[in-house]
Order: C-alpha cells, then structure tokens, then sequence
C-alpha cells in the first residue's frame, strides 16, 4: 500500500538518470504553464531508501519547479517502494542542481 508524505521537494535526491537535474525546456515550459502555483500538480513518487532518504522516481521536473519558485513549500509525494539497502544519497538533491 502506498504511503503519502508531505516534503519539501529541494530535500528530495535524484535519479541516476536525472542526476544533472530537470529538463530546461520542459522547466521553462512548465514555468511558463504553471508559474508559481503548485495546484493540481500531481503527486511526485518517490522511493524511501537507505535512512529514510527519498529519491524521486517520477516528478524531476515538477519538484525543481517547486524548489525553484516555492522553496520550502512542501508537496505530496507518495512512497511507493521501501528499499532499506539502496544508498539514494549518491546523487544530489534537487536544491543542489536547481538552475
């Protein structure tokens, strides 16, 4: 069953794949869409790994969207795996990619 947290998206590690952070035409996209609103924007998902740490499985984008505009602002995320081996703090936080 899955678990939803609120969390502060620029505390959120990313993916290997993503570890250079967001897209920047799909930030500027979504910046030019959304601007500084986080409503209706769907749920990031995330994986809980080694010390409770949380990686971003889908929602690169929206969270550095988030980070950028909102900082602080916390966001759903829903967990939808535990993974108590896996060190997720190999790659950086969105705060530290966020252009």
């Amino acid at each position: 069953m899955s678990e939803y947290v609120l969390v502060d998206p620029g505390d959120l590690y990313l993916p290997p794949s993503r570890a250079q952070g967001a897209d920047p035409v799909k930030l500027a996209r979504q910046i030019a869409r959304y601007g500084l609103s986080l409503e209706g924007m769907p749920v990031l998902q995330v994986v809980r790994g080694q010390g409770g740490n949380l990686r971003i499985n889908d929602g690169v984008t929206r969270a550095t969207r988030a980070a950028k505009l909102r900082p602080g602002a916390r966001v759903i995320a829903e967990i939808i795996d535990e993974l108590p081996k896996l060190n997720v703090t190999r790659t950086p936080r969105v705060k530290d990619v966020v252009p």
